[in-house]
């Protein structure tokens, strides 16, 4: 038998309680403004530049004092510097670039680098074929997008299992997956757990555990598969 779904699972990023209407609420608040409006600041250049300066001394693991002693900075022009509130002269972002063992053009690459967006029309997605791609699966990429300034790779893909499909709930992969029923009906598993699912129902879930359409319910059946992985495991 099937066990019954939850809308969220207890875990330690938040907890969820059911309200009368039965739709569950958040009781530890997300952390990002999903509707935040980034400050006119960080399209300027100091800004962009000190940010890159912050980053590469992080990354080394040294403090602003032992890069003030490394370059003969002062200690209050690198906290400006970082801080986007002066504007470093050439001669100061060669020592910088000496200092930080990168060439001064890296200090530019969040200021000039490009954001991207992709856009599909309704039937133009790319059908795939994915490793380990089951028969009668159909694999519709709705998207892509490589290299980025978020370290995450999203694929968006829209999923299509007819008369023929196979069924298989052991798929394991890296990162998350978000799942979004639009028609038919499924009873997906993940890891020991199963949930029937119909037209509306969402599931999110660590992929790293066994999961996959155990019982084709009602066919054809569709529905959104949104995978998340860390960029550096891309490929």
């Amino acid at each position: 038998m099937a066990k019954k779904a939850s809308n969220f699972r207890n875990g330690a990023a938040a907890k969820a309680k059911l309200s009368p209407k039965g739709v569950a609420t958040i009781r530890t608040p997300l952390t990002q403004d999903p509707h935040a409006v980034r400050d006119t600041r960080e399209k300027v250049l100091e800004v962009a530049i000190g940010r890159e300066v912050r980053a590469f001394r992080k990354k080394l693991g040294i403090t602003v004092a032992d890069l003030a002693a490394a370059t003969d900075i002062s200690l209050g022009m690198l906290s400006k510097i970082e801080n986007g509130i002066t504007s470093p002269s050439l001669t100061t972002l060669q020592a910088l670039s000496r200092a930080l063992g990168v060439p001064v053009t890296a200090f530019f690459r969040r200021f000039e680098e490009e954001r991207s967006a992709v856009f599909v029309k309704a039937g133009e997605g790319l059908d795939v074929e994915r490793r380990g791609t089951r028969a009668g699966h159909q694999y519709n990429l709705l998207g892509h997008i490589g290299s980025n300034t978020s370290g995450v790779v999203v694929e968006p893909y829209l999923i299509t299992l007819t008369e023929d499909s196979d069924v298989f709930p052991t798929f394991q992969h890296e990162g998350m997956e978000f799942l979004y029923m639009l028609e038919g009906e499924v009873t997906y598993r993940h890891g020991n757990n199963l949930y029937p699912m119909k037209p509306g129902d969402s599931l999110f879930f660590d992929a790293d555990a066994p999961h996959g359409p155990e019982v084709l319910t009602v066919l054809p059946m569709r529905y959104l598969s949104i995978i998340c992985y860390p960029q550096s495991s891309a490929g």
